[in-house]
């Protein structure tokens, strides 16, 4: 698939912001105490391609993410994926390809930074301001300090959790609300402006959800219920 996997290690961080909507806090202290994977880039036409074996993106090329994809579309690529990897004896025990956790991503999107933005959103991030109204071939832009690309811009990512409010205080490891229709997208898209790409900004829809503006970039984490 040509897919590279960047290592996220174990830690501690302050999720959401004081600077953003009502439903960015209160600030939560969250840990994160499993290694996990997480896509250099969001999923590409092709990677989807040579997995599901169709493409109906708004978009189209090879090397563009993948979009107009609901959650459920976007699930039944990593179950596909893992039950691959599971029969080629590629996995860790206890290990699936899957959607990283809302604070998997925040986390990652963050990579050790603690505003709003993980660097500079022109040099990062396909936006309303450069996007030109269409999304662009990933990692054409500069990746965040742990490596992965396009966190800011170019496609809605979508999460595995359901839309929830944060507790404050401290947490380990969540997962989001137990029931719930609606999912989490972050990231922001080619089509928003910065205030929709910060590293907190939290979007949402229905899980039959589709967006020429919404891809999802993949996660190899501990197993968990969805």
């Amino acid at each position: 698939l040509k897919l590279t996997l960047m290592p996220i290690h174990p830690g501690t961080f302050m999720m959401g912001s004081e600077n953003g909507g009502l439903d960015e806090w209160p600030q939560t202290e969250v840990t994160l105490s499993m290694p996990y994977w997480l896509g250099k880039t969001q999923v590409t036409q092709a990677q989807w391609e040579a997995i599901m074996g169709t493409i109906f993106s708004t978009f189209t090329g090879p090397t563009l993410p993948v979009e107009s994809v609901s959650w459920d579309e976007a699930m039944a690529f990593c179950a596909a994926l893992t039950r691959r990897e599971e029969a080629a004896g590629r996995l860790p025990a206890g290990y699936e390809y899957t959607l990283p956790t809302e604070a998997q991503w925040e986390y990652a999107c963050r990579a050790g930074t603690s505003g709003d933005y993980a660097g500079d959103m022109d040099a990062m991030a396909w936006y309303i301001q450069n996007s030109g109204y269409k999304t662009h071939p990933v990692a054409t832009k500069q990746a965040n300090a742990w490596g992965l690309y396009d966190m800011h811009g170019n496609v809605w990512e979508w999460c595995r959790d359901r839309v929830g409010d944060y507790p404050g205080d401290s947490v380990t490891d969540p997962n989001g609300p137990a029931s719930g229709s609606c999912r989490i997208f972050r990231g922001g898209c080619w089509s928003y402006a910065a205030a929709h790409c910060s590293s907190t900004h939290r979007s949402k829809g229905e899980r039959g959800f589709r967006l020429g503006d919404l891809g999802f970039r993949l996660a190899l984490a501990p197993k968990v219920e969805q």
